[in-house]
Formats: C-alpha cells, structure tokens, sequence
C-alpha cells in the first residue's frame, strides 16, 4: 500500500460515523424507545417531526382489492401511532407555541382531536353544552386545548405572511402543497364558524376556581392498558400534570385578548373586553411569577397589546396617571389638548422613552391638519418641530429640514419657546459631557443663522447659554456676530424672497396663462387675453391648454376667424362653456354661451346660429337635471325652439348630432307624440334620421290600444331596426379564384348606424317608448333560429313573426343591444317590473340562475310591496314560475322547488315529488316545510320522511299537517288567507337569500 492510500484509509477510519437516524416503524416495536429516544439532547428526528411521522402513517389511506381507495383503518397499528403521537405531545407538555410553530394546522387539528377522543370528549357534542366543573380534570383540560388553539389559529390567520420563495417546480410537491392548503383553508373555515363558541368555552373556563390536569406520557400509557380503572387510578384522578388555576386563567385570559383584539378591526366596541382580558392577564404573571412551566406569555407583546387597548379605549381619569407617554400621546391627540403633547414631548427629552419615529409621525400628522386649513395648528407644529429637534440635537442627528423651514422668520415668542425647551430638556448636574456639548453647538448655531442682533442678545444673556459656553466663546461669539457684514448665510435663509425676484416678460405670460385656464369669468377671460396679445402677437392662445376640445365642425369656422384676439376670445369661450355643459355646471356654461353669443353676433350670423343652438342643448340638459327629474313639464317657449331647431334648414349652418338626437329624445320624453307624428315637415323626415326614428316610436304608441291589423307603423319601425341591425355583405375573390363573403359589422344598408341608434336611445326615459323598443329588440333577438330559451316582454304580439332573410342580421350585435338597452332602462327606473322580468329571462337564458332568481324576486316584490300584497298574475304567470322552478332546480335548492310547484295555476305534484326524493338539496329543507300549504305535499313528506327512518324530519311535517288552518273542511277563504300568508313568507325569506 503506498503512503497516500495509507493517509486516505487512516482518515476515513478517523472519522466520526453519524448513528443512523432511527424510523418510525421502530418505536411500533419497541414501547420503551420512545421515552428513551426523547430524553437524548438532541434527538434525531426531532418530537415535533415525529409526531408529524407518526400521524402521517395513521392516515393514509387503504386500497382494497378492487383497487379503490378506502379511509384509514381502525386498527391497532393505527391506534398506537396515534397514541404515539399523543405521547410526544405530552412529552412537550402540550405547549402551544412550540407545536403551532412546528406543525401545519392540518395536522395539529388532528393531534387535538385525538386528544380529544382519548380524553373521552363524546365526537359530534358541541363544547359550550359540556359543564367543566363537572368534567373529569383531564378532559376539561383537553377541551381547553383545543379551543385556545382554535382561536389562536384564527388570530394567526389574519396575520399576513411572506411567501417562500418557491424552489424548482415539481408536480408532486406543488400538488400536496395545494392539497395541504385548501385542507388549511376548509379547517380555518370551520374554526371561524365556530369561533364565538370557542370564546363562550374559554370565558366559562375563567370561572373554574379547581386545578387541571393535563396528559403526560404516563396517564397515556394507563388509558392504552385500560380505558377505564388501573391500579386505583381513574381518568379524574390527579395522575395527570398539575395545572393550577391561575396558571390556566393567565394563559386563556391572554389568547382570549387577542381573539377580541383582532375582532376590534370590524367591532371597535370589543376592545374593551380585549383590555380587560390582557390587563387582568398582567395581574395574573405578577402572581404566579416569569417561571411557570404551563404559563408561557410573550410579555413584550403582552406590553405593545396593553398600549395599544390604552390607545384604543379611553380610560377614565382615575387611571389616566398610570398611561404610558406613548397612550397619553393618542388620547391628548384625539381630543384635541395639543399643549399636553408639547408638555409629554418636553419631558420625553430627558427620559428618552418615546420613539423618534413616533414623534416624528405625530409631527406629520399635525402637519396634514394646518394644510387642511387648521391654521391655529401652525403655532402648534413649530412647538413639536422644536420639540423633536432638542432631541435630534441631545441624541447627535442632524437638525431636520422642517425646522429650518418653520425658523426662517424668528420672532420673540419662537426664540422664547425654543430656549424653554431647551433648558427643560436636559439636566446639567447629571447630563454627560457629550449631551452638554451638543446643546452648546446647537444654540451657537442659531445664534449664527440669526440677522437681528436683539435675537442673538436673548439667547448669549440665556442662563443656559452662559452655563455651557465659555466666556472666551460667548465673547468671541457676540464680536463676530457684530463684524459680520450684512451677508445672509445661504444655508439657513435664501438671499431674497420669490416674489420680491421681477418677473421676466416669459414669467409674466406663463402666469397669465395659467389663470386663463382657470378662469371661467368670460370678462376675467377677455382681460387676459387683452393682456397676453398687448405683450406678444406671435402666439396661438387658443392652444394653451390640451383639455379644450371644440367638435370639428365648429373648430374650422371659428380658426378661420382673421382677428387673432377675437378667434382666441370665441374658440376659448366656446370650449370653456362645453367643458362646464359636460360637467354640469350649467350656471358658468350659460354665462360663457352668452357672452359668446353677444361676440359673435356682431360679425358672423353663422356663428350666431350655432351659439343659439348650443344654448338650447344647454337649457335641455338644465332643464333635465332640475325640474325635469320631479316630472315637471319644460315650458313651452323651450319646446317651441326644439321644434324651431328640428325645422330649420339652414344647410351652411356647422351643427352636432348630438342636438339633433337630444331634441327629438326630448319631444319622445314628454309626449310630444301629436307633433312627431302629423306636424313633422315631410322633408325632415327625409334629411334627419332621429325624427324619423321618432316619428316611428312616437306613433307606435300612439296605435298601441287600438287592434292589431291597425298597427301598420309597427311594422315600419319593425323593418327600420332590422335594417340597421343588418350586415352587409362583400363578395372577395381569393388567390385561389374562389369566391368569399365578408361580413361587416356597422351596415350603411339602414338610416343610421346601430352605435348611433343606442346612443340616441339611451337618451330616452318615457317608460312607454323604453318599453316599445325593448319589446321589439327582445323580439327580434327571439326571431333567430338557435334560440332555446325566448325572452318575454310586453306588446311582443305587435311585431313581426319572421324575417325574410334571417343570415343578414347580426343577432350577436342584436343580443348585446338588448343586455345594454336593459341595463339603461334599469337605471332609469329600477322598480319597473317588465323590465326586471326582461333582465331575468336574459340571465336566465344565460344560465346564470342565481342573478335569474334575484330579478325575478325583485320583480315580484316591487309590485307587492315587498310581497305584503298578492304579486300580479300577469308579473307571476306560469312561464315565470316554470323557470323559478328550474333555476332553483339547476341551483340544487329542491325544497324550492316543492314550494314554487304551489304557485302555479294546476300544481305540478309530479315535479315536486320528484325534486323532494332529492337527498343532496342545498337550501334550508324542512325549515321550509312551514310555507307549504298544500296537503297532498305535506303528506308525501310525511310518508317519505317515515320510509327513510327520518323521525325529526318526519314529525315537523306532521306538526305542518296539523295546523287548522289547513284542514280541508274550511272555507275556501281560509284555505285562500292561509296560502298567501305563506306564499307571502316563503317570497320574503327567498328575497333575503337572493338580494
């Protein structure tokens, strides 16, 4: 063997060998490795691994032989895992902070239940019906475990958590991490549903005056060999851990805290009992002492907690003296005593207690109050400022740039305060050298900054001043204070103020502009730019600002203007007031129109036109938002000038749509309808598309009450819309010679394009004409072929059945129209039940049941008063009830079924027999049983009920039967009060569960 093998074999040999770790399998078959393995220093795996082993291989599931995969077996081997687990826990002596640290919720909830269960706590029983005074000592204890975890769970929960960074994906892992959070997820759901009682469990357990007992590994052992008596020891006995009752009531007073503190965010009243539960908890570690095994208490938290309840609930003033600064702070800052806050920050200065950051927070929050208009607060924020910089200079930071600010124009008072403070803030017989000589630099520097000698005389003669500096430096100080010339040291003070600077020509403009934008005064307006043009003719001013926007039909008649002021005056005017016309501030709007209009008439009557025109857009739109919207008629000078305007043919005249389109809204809006339809100019017809859209609508209603065969303009609008709504087609040659059609979407085939007919009806609000239009679209979109479920509306009769050419409209466009037409009519008036159905049926067409069920509810209870009265048979027909029924069917809500089946005019038992066999419903079940009033119902539910071995169910049924009211022999008015009563109570408890 050479010499290096030699080395390399001898050093092997010398290595220390790393025992192997020991498996879980091993402590199956040897019952004393457990004990031993867990009294190792540093046993490997660790406890909280093991029982993470442990109960890992108790539950994993099985696979039979028909390759199905089955849950964990009750057998022994599982059973001693279990305990296994248990056992390690107990070895912990159950201490909540190392096992929430260590063990994911899914399997400390695990852990517990078994705890539990070996605790002989009954599965299934509710924690707050169980007595713990009567309870043996162990399971009480058990109990109390599990509902601190639980609501310690919770808490943590609402913490945020940084995510770790994910390593190298990998299927398996990211598969059981998922898994393992949504079995997280399910099991926080539950702890939160139960949460009040866990509460309710822990305030009981404050009022046991007895010891706990708690499982060790022993008592373990004792319940593994006989779940009942060994050896004269019972499961009550005091085998267990000893747990006395102050140790128990400290660590459940504090978890309680925090449960109440953290519901404080959505309940602020609850505070208080957060306060009483960690400050009692403060009494109870003075009692018990820092070294209790049982009692561990984080009591730096336990002080923040305390501090914060300080803050959030006012205490009364017999303890205001045991407040810490920090609380005192927040309760002189929300009722408003600013001096006391000066008066703790002062004396904060010599203890150091209070964090620079916090007072600096409080400085910006005084701050944020002057700027929003506090003024008296200015006094204030230089006192804190001063306040907080005594103690940036004690604590060697550098000065802060906000007192520089507050202390460029020193007067007597600030200089008076500042040397208070000063003084106040440090103790020369006890304050060390540095501290002395920062105060010293810092008061010598002021002197500095300082013009006027009078001020710098009140600080050298200050008795702190002369105690820390020298005589030497005061001297020298005050004769360098005289020599210095007039200069202004730049640091401190700028050379001169920014408005004393002259402003240059540019300055001066750039000001100008900037109040023409904001000016909406047209004489103010007129000045400046008298101004601006006096000082430059070179500029376009109509430019300065991007926002004004002038249509451009309007912008090429008034930038053709020669007077480049006058083009500037007319352009600005004209975009200012639409801007104030789109935003609804009418007032301003009417005053820049006229103005305008006063300009303008001088030298263009085609300009003096479209003024007069935008002004009765604007009076339409004044009158709309005011008196219109309590249905006050507009007067009728204003409809004379729509009509005016609708007959005017000035074909030179620069005009906006959308006056057009408003004007003839307006005319639909208040029943103008003997106008549009026998006084409308035959040539306005022709040349205005919207008056012939609404001369259309306008006499549609106007024929609605008369017969059918009479409603020919029905069918004249009928074929208007299916025009517009059309596409039209292209023939393209390819490169292959075949020939292809294209679709467009907008065809030029109709009177105007589909955008622009929404646009126009979307300016509609007569309940009649909304309901004319939506009935067609609502037919039109049922006309197509691929339809299966039709949507209702009324009037529907008056339209056309068919269409000659079905490819040629776009149903696509047709069914989005229809979705926005209901939408806006909606807005209009959301208590309008036709409409509500239309919604309905196109959710449900949809299959978006739920929001079906919520418009066909609020259909029915806006035209019951909330279902107090019966709902209209012709709101409720059997068409409505029938896709009820299937939506609450589809919704797997069976009982509802059953009740809707009622409503229709002949019950359909077969549907409702059928849905109430359903075993999986999701609604409420035999809670609904009191609003069935059919008998032949209650008795099927009687019989399957009994089939079934439900008794509970069953005899709820029976008590249903059984109310008088519902006996065949009465009257059929009683028979008829008893059906609506509940008809009126099962709408009203579907209300609440749908809106």
């Amino acid at each position: 063997m050479s010499a290096e093998a030699a080395d390399r074999e001898a050093a092997t040999s010398s290595r220390p060998c790393t025992p192997p770790q020991t498996s879980w399998f091993e402590f199956l078959l040897q019952e004393s490795l457990l004990e031993k393995h867990l009294r190792k220093p540093c046993p490997d795996p660790a406890p909280v691994q093991l029982i993470v082993q442990f109960l890992e291989q108790a539950s994993k599931p099985s696979v039979n032989e028909q390759n199905q995969v089955q849950p964990p077996p009750d057998n022994k081997r599982n059973r001693v895992l279990k305990l296994l687990a248990l056992k390690v826990a107990a070895h912990l002596k159950w201490d909540l902070d190392i096992l929430e640290k260590s063990l994911s919720v899914p399997v400390l909830n695990m852990l517990l239940n078994e705890l539990l269960c070996i605790s002989k706590v009954p599965p299934g029983t509710k924690h707050i019906d169980m007595d713990l005074a009567t309870l043996p000592p162990t399971t009480a204890m058990a109990i109390l475990l599990y509902n601190r975890w639980a609501i310690r769970t919770i808490v943590q929960s609402s913490f945020p958590v940084k995510q770790a960074k994910p390593g190298p994906p990998q299927l398996s892992v990211m598969n059981q991490m998922q898994q393992e959070k949504e079995l997280t997820e399910n099991i926080l759901k539950v702890l939160k549903e139960q949460a009040s009682d866990s509460i309710l469990v822990l305030e009981a357990a404050l009022k046991l005056n007895k010891d706990l007992y708690v499982h060790t590994m022993r008592t373990l052992d004792l319940l593994a060999v006989e779940p009942g008596m060994v050896n004269g020891e019972t499961e009550s006995s005091t085998a267990g851990l000893k747990i006395k009752t102050e140790e128990m009531q400290c660590q459940v007073c504090y978890d309680l805290g925090a449960a109440y503190f953290q519901q404080g965010s959505t309940n602020p009243a609850v505070y208080e009992n957060a306060r009483e539960k960690f400050f009692r908890t403060k009494e109870l570690i003075a009692e018990i002492g820092s070294l209790s095994l049982h009692c561990t208490i984080d009591e730096k938290r336990l002080a923040g907690y305390c501090q914060a309840c300080d803050v959030l609930v006012p205490s009364s003033d017999s303890t205001s003296q045991q407040l810490t600064p920090y609380s005192q702070v927040h309760i002189c800052l929300r009722s408003g005593n600013y001096q006391e806050v000066i008066k703790i920050f002062v004396e904060d200065n010599l203890t150091f207690s209070l964090p620079i950051q916090f007072r600096q927070s409080v400085l910006r929050e005084l701050f944020q109050k002057a700027q929003q208009g506090n003024e008296a607060l200015d006094e204030i924020c230089f006192k804190v400022c001063a306040c907080n910089t005594v103690r940036d200079v004690l604590e060697s930071r550098t000065i802060s740039v906000q007192f520089n600010q507050l202390f460029l124009r020193p007067n007597k008072e600030k200089i008076d305060f500042l040397l208070e403070v000063c003084s106040r803030s440090i103790n020369l017989e006890k304050a060390s050298d540095t501290l002395k000589g920062n105060m010293a630099a810092f008061l010598k520097n002021v002197c500095l900054g300082l013009e006027d000698l009078q001020y710098v005389f009140m600080i050298s003669s200050h008795e702190l001043f002369i105690t820390l500096l020298k005589d030497e430096e005061r001297k020298l100080l005050v004769d360098q204070m005289r020599k210095r010339s007039p200069r202004v040291n730049l640091c401190i003070k700028p050379v001169t103020s920014f408005y004393d600077i002259p402003a240059s020509a540019s300055v001066t403009i750039g000001q100008l502009e900037h109040q023409l934008i904001l000016s909406v005064d047209p004489w103010r307006i007129r000045q400046i730019l008298i101004e601006l043009h006096g000082m430059t003719s070179e500029r376009e001013f109509w430019t300065v600002s991007n926002k004004w926007e002038l249509p451009l039909v309007y912008s090429s008649v008034i930038l053709g203007i020669k007077d480049n002021l006058t083009r500037d005056l007319v352009y600005i005017l004209m975009a200012k007031g639409l801007h104030c016309s789109t935003v609804k501030d009418f007032a301003h709007a009417k005053q820049l129109f006229a103005a305008c209009l006063e300009l303008v008439t001088e030298f263009s009557p085609k300009l003096r036109q479209v003024m007069l025109n935008e002004m009765l857009l604007l009076d339409i739109y004044t009158h709309e938002a005011g008196t219109g919207q309590s249905g006050e008629r507009p007067p009728s000078d204003l409809i004379s000038r729509v009509r005016g305007y609708l007959e005017m043919r000035l074909p030179d005249i620069p005009f906006r749509q959308v006056i057009s389109e408003e004007c003839v809204a307006f005319m639909l809006n208040w029943r103008e309808n003997e106008y549009l339809t026998l006084q409308v100019p035959a040539f306005l017809l022709q040349s205005n598309p919207f008056v012939k859209l609404g001369q259309l609508l306008a006499a549609t209603c106007k024929e609605l009450p008369g017969p059918k065969e009479s409603r020919r303009t029905a069918k004249d609008l009928w074929e208007v819309v299916v025009q517009i709504c059309s596409v039209s087609s292209q023939h393209k040659r390819g490169n292959d010679g075949r020939v292809s059609l294209i679709k467009q979407r907008e065809s030029t085939l109709g009177i105007m394009y589909r955008s622009e007919l929404l646009s126009f009806l979307k300016r509609l609000r007569e309940p009649l004409v909304l309901t004319i239009i939506l009935s067609l679209f609502v037919k039109l979109h049922n006309v197509r072929e691929d339809i299966v479920n039709d949507i209702t509306a009324e009037h529907i009769s008056i339209w056309p059945s068919s269409i000659p050419n079905l490819q040629s409209v776009d149903f696509e466009a047709v069914a989005i129209t229809v979705k926005e037409l209901v939408r806006y009519a909606l807005s209009v008036n959301p208590n309008n039940h036709s409409w509500l159905i239309i919604q309905a049926d196109i959710y449900f067409a949809t299959n978006q049941y739920s929001a079906a069920l919520h418009y066909y509810l609020q259909a029915g209870a806006v035209c019951s008063d909330f279902f107090n009265k019966a709902v209209p048979p012709d709101v409720y027909t059997d068409q409505v009830i029938k896709r009820m029924i299937k939506c609450c069917s589809l919704l797997n809500c069976h009982t509802q079924v059953a009740i809707l089946c009622q409503f229709l005019r002949e019950i359909d038992y077969k549907t409702a027999f059928k849905s109430l066999q359903e075993q999986n419903s999701h609604d409420a079940m035999d809670s609904y049983y009191d609003y069935i009033w059919d008998v032949t119902i209650l008795e099927y539910l009687t019989y399957l009920h009994h089939k079934r071995g439900e008794t509970d169910k069953r005899q709820i049924a029976i008590k249903a039967i059984g109310q008088t009211e519902l006996n065949a022999s009465n009257p059929e008015e009683v028979l008829q009060l008893a059906a609506q009563r509940r008809k009126k109570k099962f709408l009203q408890a579907m209300a609440k569960l749908y809106f």
